[in-house]
């Protein structure tokens, strides 16, 4: 294994994120010149201006990165790459088995796609896809800022079953309103936590504990981390959407997640058991507005707004069978496997897909999916 493992650290060494920092000039939305010492890639997410916001769980840091990227292309093309796994695979001199590709995101201005990698060593590596072509992204010398989270998990804490929970430190990260928000576990009693970070970075940071009903374990839960968010108006508010292991569908008002409150979620659906929500987008197609969301055991979900706008109760009881699903309806499409997803434009997504023949592709869908 070591001899496939030097070449790959050969080529890293040139795209490394790993190195020291160097701070020299201050630029826009408090960005300074330097390496930052990024040690893992959880989530990724754009922000203003082609800024790009990294997750990294190992140093519970979240990173905002100048990609130079902001040149607007108001007619993105579609993306199809077969074996992806093996093309960025050959890029870091080794196989795919020996990477897993921990992220995706578009930026929204460019639309073009960027990919974080981790090897097998560990090492996180960022690349940057424009229609066919897969590029590294260098991060020496690059206008960046961070922020340190606070309240994290400590890096020996584990849960009941001996599971390290550091990783999860930063599940999901988003941008919304001119702030950074991270869902993840904390290291307090009530570890499911949201918070809400201006930018530019200041040292503020303002942290909710996270209550929600799982239906399908029937009892209240402050444990679990969402998994994956996305914001939506709903008849006229503003909420965060968020899914968790086991699928349950949340809302939680964004005016109520504030420095030090603690939130109980309205849970609208459970959408089967055995499954984990992998990422969730907002669509548009005519006068709807539609959610999105792909997971680890189960189909792609798209789910109305107005479905979810017209459900006003709340599930507190539990799902007595076994996987059987409750609350606001949805559909399940044709499209399984899907392990990362994110979205193109307002009808079209662009999603990393283990095919059946084993091929792992990156492609885009149509509108006939909305």
């Amino acid at each position: 294994m070591k001899k496939m493992y030097f070449p790959l650290a050969v080529v890293c060494a040139g795209l490394t994120l790993l190195a020291g920092t160097s701070r020299l000039v201050h630029g826009k939305y408090g960005l300074s010149l330097g390496t930052p010492e990024i040690k893992s890639i959880n989530s990724l997410a754009f922000g203003p201006d082609g800024i790009l916001f990294i997750g990294d769980s190992k140093s519970a840091t979240i990173f905002a990165v100048d990609t130079k990227d902001a040149a607007a292309n108001n007619q993105a093309t579609e993306v199809e790459i077969k074996n992806i796994d093996q093309k960025i695979a050959a890029l870091l001199g080794t196989t795919p088995e020996n990477i897993t590709i921990q992220d995706i995101a578009v930026n929204p201005v460019s639309k073009n796609v960027y990919c974080a990698v981790q090897s097998a060593d560990g090492t996180p590596v960022l690349f940057k896809i424009e229609g066919g072509k897969i590029t590294p992204v260098s991060t020496k010398n690059i206008q960046f800022s961070s922020l340190a989270l606070n309240n994290v998990p400590s890096e020996d804490a584990k849960d009941k079953r001996g599971t390290p929970i550091r990783v999860s430190a930063i599940s999901d990260i988003g941008f919304s309103d001119g702030k950074v928000l991270v869902s993840g576990l904390s290291g307090q009693e009530f570890n499911s936590t949201f918070r809400s970070i201006p930018f530019p970075f200041t040292d503020k940071q303002d942290q909710a504990m996270l209550e929600i009903y799982h239906a399908a374990h029937g009892k209240y839960e402050t444990l679990a981390p969402i998994r994956t968010f996305t914001t939506a108006d709903i008849n006229g508010k503003k909420y965060l959407v968020a899914s968790y292991t086991c699928t349950p569908l949340v809302l939680f008002p964004m005016d109520e997640l504030k420095a030090g409150s603690h939130v109980k979620g309205r849970t609208v659906a459970e959408m089967g058991s055995g499954n984990s929500p992998v990422d969730m987008v907002t669509m548009k197609k005519g006068g709807d507005s539609f959610l999105m969301m792909a997971n680890s055991a189960r189909p792609v979900f798209k789910v109305k707004y107005k479905n979810i706008e017209a459900y006003q109760g709340s599930l507190t009881t539990p799902v007595e069978e076994s996987f059987a699903t409750a609350g606001v309806d949805f559909v399940s499409l044709p499209v399984t496997n899907v392990v990362q997803l994110d979205k193109l434009d307002d009808t079209r997504m662009i999603l990393l897909q283990r095919k059946s023949n084993g091929s792992l592709d990156l492609w885009t869908s149509s509108e006939r999916y909305l």
